[in-house]
């Protein structure tokens, strides 16, 4: 019998990325369908903080303030990190199918239809802008060259 041959190692390295620290904040189970709250997260993402707040305030959506709500929970968690308000934006406002309660509605002769109660789960992440430095114009004077 010829000698067993002893299986290759291969061995792998993973690479880890060195991650910034981000400005986060969940908001789990909250009682409302992520259809409907999508399209609030849709109107504040990409903004800087205080524009999203802004408009948060003056949104006649039902969504509106949860979501303000969490906003100023990742702004305050960007403070305990020392950052600063002005230079935020939210980099990422994820909604995600949460728990489904299902519940049932008395229909005719004795039956009954089911009811879907959704749930949402909020992901919201800041991210922090470059400051934009005023560069002062330079004013260039003319000079006459005689060749």
């Amino acid at each position: 019998m010829p000698p067993r041959r002893m299986p290759r190692v291969v061995k792998s390295y993973k690479v880890y990325k060195v991650k910034q620290k981000q400005m986060r904040a969940f908001l789990k189970n909250y009682r409302q369908a992520p259809r409907k709250v999508r399209l609030v997260a849709g109107l504040v993402k990409g903004k800087s903080v205080a524009t999203a707040i802004a408009e948060l305030d003056f949104l006649a959506k039902r969504a509106g303030m949860p979501i303000k709500k969490l906003l100023m929970s990742a702004v305050s968690n960007a403070k305990q990190m020392g950052v600063e308000m002005d230079n935020l934006f939210i980099k990422e406002l994820r909604v995600d199918k949460g728990l489904t309660m299902k519940r049932m509605m008395p229909a005719a002769m004795g039956t009954g239809h089911r009811i879907n109660k959704r749930t949402s789960h909020l992901t919201l992440v800041l991210g922090e802008q470059a400051v934009k430095s005023r560069k002062s114009k330079v004013i260039k004077k003319k000079t006459n060259r005689t060749l």
